[in-house]
């Protein structure tokens, strides 16, 4: 087994753990959707308020290690394999950092919580940068439209631009640390915009290469 793979599966260990230990002590409803503002504006049964989390990064993790063996361009992935294996780590601890935050805060703990996930975002959205700049053309990793799936060029000029966009997106994100208020907002809207011009450039770089 895999170094990353051995450390994935101890975080998620642990995730359970953490579960299993804190159940006795949590209250029957749990705090588990934090709106923009960062208030509370969402609830589970106490189960689910703890494990939940742990059971969709176990799902997650198992999709993972399946996706490099189903794909029909799985040799293409073999090319960047070890940026999807850290790309593996990076998303399993993004999620057990926002269970461990859900936790303190259930345990009366209270912060803003958007502004705690910033630097979370910030850092997952910067190695999304260099994982595009690596990818290789494939069906589940990357920016996949019509036209990047149709071309390496296009796939390549795509991921190039899309590489330098997210770790834009990843510094504005960051300024969310001196703007709390607008914290959410400014991780939300450079991702979704950058990924809409992703999505027109694949096209005109595509009509482009057709002509």
């Amino acid at each position: 087994m895999k170094k990353s793979s051995i450390f994935i599966l101890i975080i998620i260990l642990i995730s359970f753990a953490v579960g299993i230990y804190f159940y006795p002590q949590f209250p029957d409803k749990v705090a588990s959707h934090w709106n923009a503002r960062g208030e509370v504006d969402g609830y589970m049964s106490k189960f689910w308020g703890l494990f939940l989390m742990p059971i969709i990064t176990l799902g997650l993790w198992l999709m993972f290690i399946l996706i490099p063996k189903i794909d029909p361009l799985k040799k293409n992935i073999e090319k960047f394999r070890k940026y999807f294996d850290a790309f593996i780590v990076f998303i399993i601890l993004f999620l057990f950092y926002i269970y461990v935050l859900t936790i303190f805060w259930n345990l009366g703990k209270t912060f803003d919580m958007g502004r705690a996930m910033v630097p979370a975002i910030g850092i997952l959205f910067f190695y999304i940068g260099i994982l595009l700049k690596y990818a290789k053309r494939n069906w589940f990793i990357g920016i996949r439209t019509p036209w990047t799936l149709s071309s390496d060029n296009v796939w390549d000029k795509t991921h190039k631009l899309g590489a330098k966009l997210f770790k834009i997106a990843a510094i504005i994100t960051l300024l969310g640390l001196f703007f709390p208020k607008i914290a959410i907002w400014l991780a939300i809207l450079p991702a979704i915009l950058f990924a809409i011009y992703t999505f027109i450039y694949s096209y005109i770089v595509y009509k482009k290469e057709e002509k």
